[in-house]
């Protein structure tokens, strides 16, 4: 995308701005995952909302950001569902197009442990493409149930307009330096790192910092001047759906606030901590208040997300 491409800026201003996906998750509750061509049985079966992008937008407003999401939906009963979960959390949703395609579906497995797999149908999240007028805002994060080449574009109107660009890699896929080289931050998990080459590669395209979530273990925070870990808050794990996009859209609000990336980091590792303490994706997304009290506390011992 060139210069006299890049979509006009609006006056709105926003903290963040979230371009990604929302779907309707499907979420079956089991003893344990199936091995290829078994069927287990079942314990129970919910809906929720979810999509890493409305996910990640639900986070950051939750954690005091004023938010906007570029994404779209189908025009049906899911996606009116999921257009009224941003109204409820005052998300702006003026560029969330409805489209002529179903709402996007994840299929969700929970295990006994909290531990899921997850398949995406993207449905109308394959045609969201950037709005003729960018939001202003100061981070703009991303991540890959969308095109590819509709996160590049808004990345590159981000940077022309002096915005943080952050980049979540997942699901894992091979990615266009073109699209590297546009990222601030960037936020993948162990196996996604492998995945785009490792640290010192992306260090060298020019990726400012790489934040690495290792689910227990804790968060890599990896600079060009080092590495800084960050341990893990201890809960009792119920389900990890959405904990990931909770550490993101938390850590983004904070980044826009203007927290430095460490401060931040921390704040989402909290965030995405609780996350796992609720069953969902949306529904486990904590407030600014739970954060703020399990940071507080002086002893790490259980707590849940209330």
């Amino acid at each position: 995308m060139n210069g006299s491409s890049l979509p006009a800026v609006q006056q709105d201003r926003f903290d963040v701005c979230v371009i990604g996906s929302a779907n309707l998750d499907v979420v079956a509750q089991c003893e344990r995952h199936p091995m290829p061509g078994e069927t287990v049985l079942g314990s129970s079966l919910a809906e929720h909302a979810g999509g890493k992008g409305l996910n990640q937008a639900v986070a950051s407003a939750r954690s005091g950001a004023r938010t906007t999401m570029i994404g779209a939906v189908g025009d049906d009963e899911p996606g009116h569902r999921l257009l009224a979960v941003l109204r409820d959390d005052g998300i702006a949703a003026s560029h969330v197009v409805v489209a002529d395609n179903v709402t996007g579906r994840a299929i969700i497995v929970v295990d006994e442990n909290g531990e899921n797999t997850i398949v995406v149908i993207p449905g109308a999240n394959a045609t969201v493409r950037l709005p003729s007028t960018f939001p202003h805002c100061r981070v703009v994060v991303a991540q890959l149930e969308v095109p590819i080449a509709t996160v590049i574009a808004g990345f590159t109107a981000a940077r022309a307009a002096g915005a943080m660009t952050v980049l979540n890699p997942a699901p894992a896929a091979d990615l266009p330096a073109e699209l590297l080289e546009l990222a601030d931050v960037i936020v993948p998990n162990e196996h996604e790192l492998v995945r785009l080459g490792g640290a010192e590669r992306l260090i060298a395209l020019g990726v400012r910092a790489l934040v690495v979530t290792r689910g227990k273990q804790g968060v890599d925070l990896i600079t060009p001047d080092g590495r800084h870990h960050i341990a893990a808050f201890p809960v009792e794990v119920v389900d990890t759906t959405g904990a990931g996009d909770a550490f993101c859209g938390s850590m983004c609000a904070r980044l826009a606030a203007g927290d430095d990336l460490a401060t931040a980091v921390r704040w989402g590792a909290a965030a995405g901590a609780l996350a796992t303490t609720v069953a969902g994706a949306v529904p486990a997304q904590p407030t600014t208040t739970a954060i703020q009290a399990l940071l507080a506390l002086d002893e790490r011992t259980p707590v849940t997300n209330r």
